[in-house]
């Protein structure tokens, strides 16, 4: 939250997307001019403080595909198109409690049936705050999270962050979420599950460190990079 305070710590990092859980509309926010200003702003929510936000940069246009189903809250389908390569991002704020079937991980398990013909085994990225992690599995539920990484897997599309460093799920070395700001509470609930293809042109996948980021916020950020000239 209150985005305008911070965004230029992450615009550091000279993003070409950027995406914002819990984010400020865009209407309230400032950006420095030692920074490069948005190419093109998506942003979703009935809180005007607290809502989903997509930022572009160096040219890349987004756009929201025409089948978006607005009942799938905060998960937000987009075409993105660069000089050099297009592909379809799922912008993800897993976050829907007036929802029976379950608030989290439901939402992304719904996504994935929803927008199925979306799920392409190439130029696929699914990024955001999943609000889960196969520790809090329910064994006897379909829509828990390991049955979604299943689910992305059997069509070629994993997560970045355990390819490249060689992770399991539920066993992260790198939290992305430190509950109520305290550094025994670590969870890893943030993803950017990529298409294979997209997994070969990777370059780095970094987690930020706890003591630089929990004065800004609660989640440490994950940021990906890739090689489109791989």
């Amino acid at each position: 939250m209150a985005f305008r305070k911070k965004a230029h710590v992450i615009l550091e990092y000279k993003p070409d997307i950027l995406i914002v859980p819990e984010c400020e509309h865009p209407d309230k926010l400032i950006f420095n001019s030692d920074f490069i200003n948005p190419t093109d702003i998506l942003w979703f929510g009935t809180n005007q403080s607290k809502g989903l936000a997509i930022f572009s940069f160096n040219n890349y246009k987004i756009n929201v595909l025409g089948n978006h189903n607005p009942l799938l809250k905060m998960i937000i389908p987009i075409s993105v198109k660069g000089e050099q390569i297009e592909f379809t991002l799922f912008a993800i704020w897993a976050n829907n409690p007036k929802d029976p079937d379950g608030a989290y991980i439901e939402q992304v398990w719904k996504a994935l049936n929803h927008y199925d013909d979306l799920l392409n085994i190439t130029n696929t990225i699914l990024i955001g705050d999943f609000n889960s992690n196969t520790i809090w599995d329910k064994k006897f539920r379909i829509s828990n999270h390991s049955n979604v990484v299943s689910r992305l897997e059997s069509i070629n599309i994993y997560s970045s962050y355990h390819i490249f460093h060689k992770q399991i799920q539920g066993q992260e070395h790198h939290p992305t979420l430190y509950m109520y700001r305290h550094k025994n509470k670590p969870y890893h609930i943030d993803y950017c599950f990529m298409s294979k293809d997209l997994i070969d042109k990777i370059e780095n996948v970094e987690i930020g460190d706890f003591e630089y980021w929990i004065k800004y916020s609660d989640h440490a950020p994950l940021i990906v990079t890739i090689n489109i000239d791989n």
